[in-house]
């Protein structure tokens, strides 16, 4: 069986029926201090199925993360809005869970410690033994039964990242914001985790935003790839491939290298315009 034929076993999620989750209306974003401006977004739009997994590619700079502290309500956007089922983000909300590149576990707490704080903060009246129940469920789901009562200090990047998706997910937010997660992480942990978080969000119905640098990490977890230059969307484009997905079966495919072919002409061109403009000055 070729890798055309495995993958078509599977399923593309079709999303064209669900309501939007998220929508960003014409946002604009600066960074001020006493002496200068720079402007971070500049009439920013775009629709989020509920459900639909987003991956903002982009180099340094290009607003990715800016975009992501808005949707975290971290920030307020100069003009335009962001809504949420229909309702302005406020501030940071339980309806939302982020996972930074930087883990944020909490030192003095266990792996279960820290899975059970995300529980404890979702709002949800359980049970202590539900708590207890619930926190070994999203350990397995992780892969860190073995490692339940360590403390970050004894855990390795990878399973210190497994532990902030797990307490991300046990937050059962509808919602989930990834800033670069797997950015420090070596690559072979990095593929693991990026088939964790594919799967797992599938798994529970996530509206997922991932923002990224990497392109074969957008193409094997969007639905969408939302390809910005300093600012600004430049493009957004499907990805065709259905779920769960693995790198190895897309790799080599000829939708695979059509779409990555794509992406790098996109992904480069703000770099090429912006050292033409260098030139010209």
């Amino acid at each position: 069986m070729d890798k055309e034929q495995k993958m078509n076993e599977n399923t593309v999620r079709d999303l064209s029926g669900k309501p939007n989750k998220i929508e960003i209306k014409d946002v604009s974003f600066d960074y001020v201090d006493q002496r200068s401006k720079f402007s971070a977004l500049d009439h920013v739009s775009l629709d989020i199925k509920e459900g639909e997994f987003i991956c903002i590619l982009g180099s340094s700079g290009c607003g990715k993360s800016t975009l992501l502290g808005l949707l975290n309500g971290l920030n307020k956007a100069k003009a335009g809005k962001i809504l949420v089922d229909g309702k302005p983000i406020k501030g940071p909300g339980p309806d939302r869970a982020v996972v930074f590149q930087q883990y944020s576990l909490f030192p003095w707490l266990t792996v279960k410690g820290n899975i059970l704080f995300g529980i404890k903060q979702s709002g949800r009246k359980y049970t202590k033994a539900e708590r207890e129940e619930l926190a070994d469920e999203y350990i397995r789901k992780v892969g860190l039964v073995g490692a339940a009562s360590r403390y970050p200090s004894q855990l390795s990047g990878g399973m210190k990242q497994r532990v902030a998706v797990a307490r991300a997910l046990a937050l059962e937010s509808d919602i989930l914001l990834l800033d670069e997660p797997f950015g420090a992480i070596d690559p072979k942990l990095r593929l693991e985790l990026q088939e964790l978080v594919s799967t797992l969000c599938t798994e529970n119905h996530k509206t997922v935003v991932f923002v990224t640098h990497d392109i074969d990490e957008a193409i094997l977890l969007a639905d969408r790839i939302v390809v910005m230059e300093p600012g600004r969307i430049r493009t957004i484009l499907p990805v065709p491939f259905p779920h769960p997905r693995k790198r190895d079966y897309l790799i080599g495919t000829d939708g695979y290298e059509i779409l990555h072919r794509k992406l790098i002409a996109s992904f480069y061109a703000h770099v090429e315009d912006s050292i033409d403009a260098e030139v010209a000055l």
